[in-house]
Parts: C-alpha cells; structure tokens; sequence
C-alpha cells in the first residue's frame, strides 16, 4: 500500500508567478506540483528553455517537491483556437507544432526529473469524414515523442479527455494496440472524467487503469458535465477512490486540477490537501449486499 503524494496543478494558480506557486504548495504541505509549460510558467517556447529548466530543478529540490510536466496550455500555440493545433490536426506542419511542443517538454521532464509528461489526443477535425484518419495521425504523431520519451526514461502519460478523440480508458486501450503497447506509453486518469463518463466507478477505474498508470489528475466532477469542480461540490465518494489508488502501488503524484479556479488559486490550493488528507484516513463504506434493507 502506497499512500497517495498529492501535488497542485499550475493551471490553477496562472495568476501567481511560478517561483511563488511553489513556494505556496510547498509551505502547504504538498508533495508536487503538476506543471503545465505556459506563457507565465516555464514558458516553452521562449529563449533559454534550458537555463530557465534548470533554475526551476533547483528551486523544485530546494522546496523539496516532486513535478509532473503537463502540457494542456489553452494557446501557448495558437492564440486564437484552444489547445491547437493539436496532434489530430489535417495540415502536417500544423501537427509538427504540437509534436515539437511534447519533445521540449520531454527535455524539459528529464532535466527536472519528473514523474511523468502528461499530453491528450485533440477533437476530431470537423472535416473529417470518420475517425479512422485521425487515430492513424494520432499514432504517427506520438511515435517520435515515445521514441524521446524512452530515450530520455520519462513516461508519456496519455489522458482520455472528454470530447477529444481519446476520450475514455477504451479509447486508451485502442491507442495501445495501433502502436503495439510501447513501454514508454502510459495513462494519465483524470479522476473526474472517470465520474463524467466513464461505465465504470471512479474507484473501478483506478482499478482497471492500474497496470498503466503514469498520471493522476484530481478534482470534483458531475456525472455528464465536463466542469472541473472543488472538492464536496461534486458527486465523487474519494475514500474509496483514494483506497484503490494506495493499493495499486502507484508511484507517481495526484495532481488537483482546477484550471478554471485561478482566481481563488490559494484559497483552493490551502483547502485541497486537508480535504485529500482526510478522504486518505477514512475508512470507505462497505457495499450494501443486494437486497438487503439499508
């Protein structure tokens, strides 16, 4: 058993400078920090990529916190169209962009040895006619970053993201076999997507995703809407989510994700951890047996 290490998502702090974040999330308790390369943190397309990466290594063993590089910038490419171009898109420059962002951010991972590169598939192309097309460009365009990632001893952890191509832990499967199960491919499991749409319990998710997990993304989330909410706002049991994730022997950080939180970011960051902390201790309810009278 293996009790969860808790990191923050940047995404959710966009108005404090990255030194401050961090400095935040450490002060609080936190084990990590989920880091999303952005304009305003560890920008990854600015000159000096590599000395900025290194400043960031020794300030993250200064404070002590573990990372997970995370690359869900809305339009650090594109700044009209969000999260574009992606890695479905129809034109091959297009494509190239995104895939030379995952490289930069493997390089960026390997310096500051993080637990995990985080990326997602993209929405099928409007003018595709099916989506044979887009799963062939998505296998094209993840073999050269799986190849670097390898290289470099990071895992690429994949993330089913509702309304994208790869959407579902099913979704993920179908990846795996296009590309013949690469030992550097790996999952990224948003805890709240499983509760939107996924068959299966959060808590039987984490189960069924065991043998592949990377990542953990963690937030409150209603069944059918895609709204990344703060903790008691949604519909998740988590003591027994968090109880299946200890007993996979997953490694790896458990990133809250509240992209659309920033303006509270403290606030959410200070009530996150103790929420977490506390669904870690409790002991989950025993099923009810069927037919039984509650």
């Amino acid at each position: 058993m293996n009790p969860p290490r808790f990191g923050y998502g940047t995404n959710g702090l966009a108005d404090l400078r990255l030194d401050d974040a961090l400095a935040l999330l450490a002060d609080l308790g936190y084990d990590g920090v989920g880091l999303t390369l952005d304009h305003m943190h560890l920008d990854p397309l600015a000159p000096g990529l590599a000395g900025r990466t290194r400043r960031v290594a020794r300030r993250l063993a200064g404070l002590g916190l573990d990372v997970a590089v995370e690359t869900g910038a809305r339009y650090v490419l594109d700044p009209r169209r969000k999260h574009g171009p992606s890695l479905l898109d129809p034109d091959p420059e297009a494509r190239a962009r995104r895939v030379d962002l995952l490289l930069r951010a493997v390089r960026v991972a390997a310096d500051l040895g993080a637990t995990a590169v985080h990326c997602f598939s993209g929405i099928v192309p409007p003018t595709d006619t099916g989506p044979a097309p887009a799963w062939d460009r998505l296998a094209a365009s993840l073999s050269p970053v799986l190849d670097a990632a390898e290289s470099a001893g990071v895992p690429l952890a994949v993330e089913p993201e509702p309304g994208h191509l790869l959407a579902t832990l099913a979704d993920f499967h179908h990846l795996r076999r296009l590309l013949g199960d690469p030992p550097a491919l790996g999952l990224t499991l948003d805890i709240g997507h499983c509760q939107c749409l996924e068959p299966l319990p959060p808590a039987d998710c984490v189960r069924a995703a065991a043998p592949w997990l990377r990542h953990v993304q963690i937030e409150d989330m209603r069944r059918g809407v895609h709204d990344h909410l703060p903790f008691g706002e949604g519909e998740i049991d988590f003591p027994p989510v968090l109880a299946a994730l200890a007993a996979t022997g997953y490694r790896g950080l458990t990133v809250v994700e509240l992209p659309r939180h920033s303006h509270a970011g403290p606030h959410h960051a200070a009530t996150s951890l103790p929420f977490l902390r506390r669904a870690t201790t409790r002991t989950p309810a025993a099923p009810v047996p069927e037919g039984s009278t509650p």
